[in-house]
């Protein structure tokens, strides 16, 4: 598949970024990370190995698009899930009492 990773065109293969990853030590997560066979790399660490670039030069969001456009599963960092929307006081308390607001 051919992306553009900080402005240089790449032409990547799932199998062969597999095969770049095989044998590398994963760093400590703490942004973005991508799951390739059982290990949990930072995406950061991922796009440098491939491109042997330095990691400044490119974005997390550049070499995420191009790792799940691939088909690997890209996740993002840890504890930083979407929130659930905020409730009303009068919901907040309607679900602590078991009930649901009256609608008025």
């Amino acid at each position: 598949m051919r992306c553009v990773i900080a402005r240089f065109p790449f032409d990547l293969v799932k199998s062969e970024v597999v095969a770049k990853m095989k044998g590398v030590k994963p760093e400590p997560v703490n942004g973005e990370y991508v799951i390739i066979g059982r290990h949990h790399y930072p995406v950061k660490q991922v796009g440098e190995v491939i491109t042997r670039q330095d990691r400044r030069d490119f974005s997390a969001g550049e070499v995420t698009r191009a790792l799940t456009r691939l088909g690997f599963t890209c996740r993002p960092a840890p504890g930083t899930e979407p929130a659930a929307p905020e409730r009303s006081a009068v919901e907040t308390a309607a679900a602590q009492l078991g009930g649901a607001p009256e609608q008025g």
